[in-house]
């Protein structure tokens, strides 16, 4: 009997392990969908480039095409272009981006919440719309133009495209929302009581900015510059509607190697060199800033260095240099009534030329003119009857929208069960699978077309919806993710807890309480998919296939032929669509709080 009592406890120690590792593995399986559609249809599809680049014209392995794109100059001038064209479309942004977003950290939600409205409206507007409205405003008889010669400010006008400057004015005004909404969850989470300690203790306003906020709000600026940088080095969009052949970027040469060449072996090495090139732009950037701060936090391995005592110098020295043009202090005074009259100013300048060009095309689609001329005689709704009765257009709107919905459902179902298991993780294990989520986000769309294409090609699914969709949940994943990851931190788990205390099964515990409370961010998410889906491009021009394609394909193939009326009706009708997807958005939001 005493052996037997003895030998007992063991027994039940390797019954409860066995019974802790089976309730974990329940906890990860929601999961289990998301991770393996991303390793079939993003990790594969990726490696897939890197063996395509490897084998040459005649099926032969080697490192031939590598050699080909080595010995070739216009390769090199190339990709030199493309990382100077996005190294500055990053720089910029960020400069432009950083005091709104440092405004909007300051003001109050409801203020900070009718800021962002005109914010998000260019952000989730398509970039065949912003470019199209570029277009009009930058080219020879374009608004601009036109206006200052009438003005007497020129004798005469080429137009400011095609030209560098035209391509960064596009991809600047593509990416800056994008680096205000990284920046801006960082600078949030910054305690203005730090600043008011600062300025107690003798510091002026301008010296606490440079010595203690500026340094904490770091890391979202090196993630919104990490980010704009990778989105840059896939655009084919701006550079090739308003730049020269001088501004000839690498996805640009990926296209004409696919559509134009045939030749998918070249497409496939060249988008190798894009990917390695964007994964030694991350190794560099974990090693001088690191990778965590792409989630805000701060690592600085260099405290109490040399540099650091440099860098805090001449943070300080900036701080006394600008402390004179700053007459106001902030003693007292709430955050969204500090002195912040000219910030205010600068911030509304900034939204008004973000927001202005994408309006601007809206009166072209109401001329009366069989073309497009400034100012537009309106007024006439002939060219929406163009566009809704044409059916080409038909066709193409029509599989938008169920490519659209169809995303929109997946993605929303493997996102959920993604984001669900991994608030229940501990934070070691869901920080590596969040970043295998989010990847798609990271990687150039390019490199992801072209890994689907060589995919979709030995199973039939190239010219189908169902690539499409996959294609286009690969992109919207992250999306979901990030929008349902913000909803869960704010969700009480003692509510399910309670639940399933009273016996309530999983499956009824999500459909009872947790969709319920979290509606907002799930219908959010589900129409920040559909958008994804419904704006690309990149997927599209690959995968869609054939006559009938979807509807950025259809502009994409009209406006390098004409700048139309039809395509300014085009662009009101997807301007009015996004619009009401962030009016929705906001109005669940504001209906959660």
């Amino acid at each position: 009997m005493t052996i037997a009592l003895q030998a007992q406890p063991p027994r039940d120690a390797a019954r409860a392990r066995r019974f802790h590792w089976v309730a974990h593995s329940m906890r990860l399986l929601p999961i289990v969908p998301a991770l393996l559609f991303l390793l079939l249809f993003f990790i594969v599809p990726v490696g897939e480039i890197l063996q395509g680049g490897l084998f040459s014209a005649d099926g032969t392995f080697g490192l031939a095409q590598f050699e080909r794109i080595a010995r070739t100059p216009v390769y090199a001038k190339v990709l030199w272009i493309t990382f100077s064209i996005s190294f500055l479309t990053a720089a910029i942004s960020v400069l432009l981006g950083y005091p709104v977003a440092y405004l909007l950290s300051r003001l109050s939600p409801r203020s900070r919440e009718r800021w962002l409205l005109w914010i998000m409206l260019p952000f989730w507007t398509s970039y065949l719309v912003k470019t199209y409205a570029w277009m009009l405003l930058l080219s020879k008889t374009g608004v601009l133009s036109t206006v200052a010669l009438a003005l007497g400010l020129v004798s005469r006008t080429n137009g400011t495209i095609p030209s560098l400057t035209g391509v960064l004015i596009g991809m600047v005004h593509a990416m800056l929302p994008l680096a205000v909404m990284t920046m801006l969850p960082v600078m949030r989470g910054i305690d203005d009581r730090l600043a008011q300690a600062a300025e107690t203790l003798g510091a002026e306003r301008g010296t606490s900015f440079f010595t203690v906020f500026l340094p904490l709000s770091s890391p979202g600026v090196a993630a919104a510059g990490l980010l704009v940088f990778i989105s840059s080095l896939g655009f084919f969009i701006v550079p090739a509607l308003l730049g020269s052949p001088k501004e000839t970027m690498i996805a640009q040469l990926v296209i004409s190697s696919v559509l134009e060449l045939f030749d998918m072996r070249f497409a496939g090495a060249l988008s190798t060199v894009l990917l390695v090139c964007s994964i030694v732009i991350f190794l560099v950037y974990d090693r001088l800033v690191g990778l965590s701060s792409l989630t805000g936090e701060v690592r600085d391995k260099r405290r109490g260095s040399r540099a650091h005592g440099v860098k805090l110098a001449l943070l300080i020295a900036a701080g006394r240099l600008t402390a004179p043009l700053v007459k106001r202090r902030m003693t007292g005074a709430a955050p969204a009534e500090r002195g912040f009259g000219p910030l205010r100013l600068y911030t509304f300048a900034v939204l008004a030329v973000l927001v202005a060009p994408v309006l601007s095309v809206i009166p072209y689609a109401f001329t009366r003119s069989d073309f497009i001329a400034f100012p537009p005689k309106l007024f006439s709704f002939k060219w929406f009857g163009t566009f809704l009765q044409s059916p080409v257009w038909q066709s193409a709107l029509i599989r938008s929208f169920e490519v659209g919905l169809g995303t929109a459902v997946l993605s929303l179902a493997l996102g959920l069960g993604a984001t669900l298991a991994l608030t229940r993780m501990s934070q070691r294990a869901s920080k590596p699978l969040f970043a295998l989520l989010v990847a798609p986000l990271i990687v150039p769309r390019i490199v992801i077309a072209v890994g689907l294409l060589y995919l979709f090609a030995r199973f039939g699914l190239t010219g189908t919806n169902a690539g499409l969709v996959i294609g286009h949940t690969v992109l919207a994943i992250p999306y979901v993710v990030v929008t349902l990851a913000a909803g869960f931190r704010q969700f009480d788990w003692r509510l399910d807890d309670a639940a399933r205390v009273m016996g309530a099964s999983p499956v009824r515990r999500i459909a009872t309480i947790v969709l319920p409370l979290l509606m907002a961010s799930v219908t959010a998410a589900f129409l920040f998919a559909f958008i994804v889906s419904f704006d690309d491009l990149t997927i599209a021009i690959f995968v869609s296939g054939g006559i009938n394609t979807t509807l950025p394909k259809q502009m994409w193939d009209d406006i390098q032929l004409a700048v139309t009326p039809t395509l300014a009706a085009v662009s009101t009708t997807l301007v009015v669509l996004i619009a009401l997807v962030v009016f929705i958005s906001s109005r669940l939001r504001r209906t959660t709080r």
